[in-house]
Protein backbone atom coordinates (compact mmCIF):
# COMPACT_ATOMS: atom_id res chain seq x y z
CA UNK A 1 0.00 0.00 0.00
CA UNK A 2 1.47 3.26 -0.82
CA UNK A 3 0.42 7.05 -0.84
CA UNK A 4 2.11 9.74 -3.07
CA UNK A 5 1.39 13.52 -3.75
CA UNK A 6 -0.54 14.45 -6.77
CA UNK A 7 1.01 17.84 -8.21
CA UNK A 8 -2.18 19.42 -7.58
CA UNK A 9 -1.36 18.77 -4.17
CA UNK A 10 -4.33 15.65 -3.68
CA UNK A 11 -3.04 12.66 -1.75
CA UNK A 12 -3.54 9.78 -3.60
CA UNK A 13 -3.44 6.27 -2.08
CA UNK A 14 -4.00 2.67 -2.86
CA UNK A 15 -4.55 1.52 0.84
CA UNK A 16 -8.52 1.34 0.27
CA UNK A 17 -9.39 -1.79 -1.67
CA UNK A 18 -11.35 -1.64 -4.18
CA UNK A 19 -10.18 1.97 -4.77
CA UNK A 20 -10.42 5.09 -8.16
CA UNK A 21 -6.81 5.95 -8.10
CA UNK A 22 -4.80 2.65 -8.99
CA UNK A 23 -6.12 1.33 -12.38
CA UNK A 24 -4.92 -1.72 -14.10
CA UNK A 25 -3.68 -0.91 -17.63
CA UNK A 26 -2.15 -3.78 -20.03
CA UNK A 27 -0.18 -3.68 -23.11
CA UNK A 28 -2.23 -5.16 -26.21
CA UNK A 29 1.00 -7.72 -26.11
CA UNK A 30 1.15 -8.21 -22.38
CA UNK A 31 -3.30 -8.88 -22.43
CA UNK A 32 -2.43 -11.12 -25.86
CA UNK A 33 -0.19 -13.01 -23.58
CA UNK A 34 -2.60 -14.11 -20.64
CA UNK A 35 -6.00 -14.98 -22.96
CA UNK A 36 -3.59 -16.90 -25.02
CA UNK A 37 -3.33 -19.20 -21.83
CA UNK A 38 -6.92 -20.69 -23.33
CA UNK A 39 -8.48 -22.51 -20.43
CA UNK A 40 -6.04 -22.58 -17.69
CA UNK A 41 -6.76 -18.87 -17.16
CA UNK A 42 -7.44 -18.24 -13.19
CA UNK A 43 -8.55 -14.78 -12.49
CA UNK A 44 -6.47 -14.90 -9.53
CA UNK A 45 -3.21 -15.71 -11.30
CA UNK A 46 -3.63 -12.97 -13.58
CA UNK A 47 -0.37 -10.70 -13.71
CA UNK A 48 -0.07 -7.64 -12.81
CA UNK A 49 0.44 -5.07 -15.47
CA UNK A 50 4.22 -4.42 -16.26
CA UNK A 51 3.99 -0.50 -14.80
CA UNK A 52 1.57 1.01 -11.81
CA UNK A 53 -0.96 3.36 -13.37
CA UNK A 54 -2.80 6.03 -10.95
CA UNK A 55 -5.14 8.41 -11.36
CA UNK A 56 -5.63 11.72 -9.37
CA UNK A 57 -9.66 11.74 -8.77
CA UNK A 58 -9.48 15.57 -8.32
CA UNK A 59 -7.27 17.24 -10.92
CA UNK A 60 -7.43 13.87 -13.73
CA UNK A 61 -3.41 13.64 -14.05
CA UNK A 62 -2.36 10.21 -14.91
CA UNK A 63 1.14 8.90 -12.89
CA UNK A 64 2.73 6.04 -14.84
CA UNK A 65 5.40 3.99 -12.12
CA UNK A 66 7.98 1.75 -12.76
CA UNK A 67 8.16 0.44 -9.27
CA UNK A 68 8.66 3.21 -7.00
CA UNK A 69 9.52 5.95 -9.54
CA UNK A 70 7.45 7.84 -11.73
CA UNK A 71 8.87 7.62 -15.23
CA UNK A 72 5.55 9.74 -17.06
CA UNK A 73 3.29 11.89 -15.99
CA UNK A 74 -0.01 12.96 -18.38
CA UNK A 75 -2.50 16.08 -17.74
CA UNK A 76 -5.77 16.90 -19.38
CA UNK A 77 -6.06 19.73 -22.53
CA UNK A 78 -8.29 21.93 -22.37
CA UNK A 79 -9.48 21.12 -26.12
CA UNK A 80 -11.22 24.27 -26.12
Amino acid sequence: MARFQCKCGATLTNTIAPNDVELRVYTDKEWDDILNLGDSIDPVTIPFPRYDVWRCNDCERIYVFDGDTVIKTYMLEDDN
